[in-house]
């Protein structure tokens, strides 16, 4: 078999946020922005990589949730464990130097970690954990 990732969801909660904290910050490129009536979903990727994505989602699309799971999928994104991803770079330092200088909510400075990696983590704007891995 051979599988590939090619698009991982992440909500968000503000378009314009979002796509500044993904394109300015991380310096993903926008790859689609799609409306519909009040609602945008946002594919984002890394340059040089066309075939990994991110599509930023508005949060409770589905019509089958009802509104005790909307305000229950709100309460988990509010404190930051609703969803996350987790994204490498050979300098772990560096970037996470360059990400908190646009003032992210840091959640982990660079730890060397007992599995090998050394990784960071901070929030995005949808308050989605974002956490930042290198390996050697």
């Amino acid at each position: 078999m051979n599988i590939t990732i090619r698009n991982s969801f992440l909500p968000h909660i503000d378009p314009g946020a979002s796509v500044a904290f993904y394109r300015d910050v991380l310096g993903f490129e926008v790859r689609l922005d799609v409306g519909y009536e009040d609602m945008r979903w946002i594919t984002v990727g890394p340059t040089g990589q066309p075939d990994v994505s991110i599509v930023l989602q508005p949060p409770v699309v589905d019509p089958g949730v009802s509104e005790d799971e909307r305000r229950s999928i709100a309460e988990m994104m509010a404190k930051g464990v609703f969803a996350g991803i987790v994204l490498a770079t050979p300098n772990v330092d560096e970037a996470f130097a360059q990400i908190e200088a646009h003032g992210v909510e840091v959640i982990q400075e660079p730890t060397d970690m007992p599995y090998g990696a050394r990784d960071c983590a901070f929030r995005d704007p949808a308050g989605n954990m974002v956490r930042l891995q290198q390996w050697d």
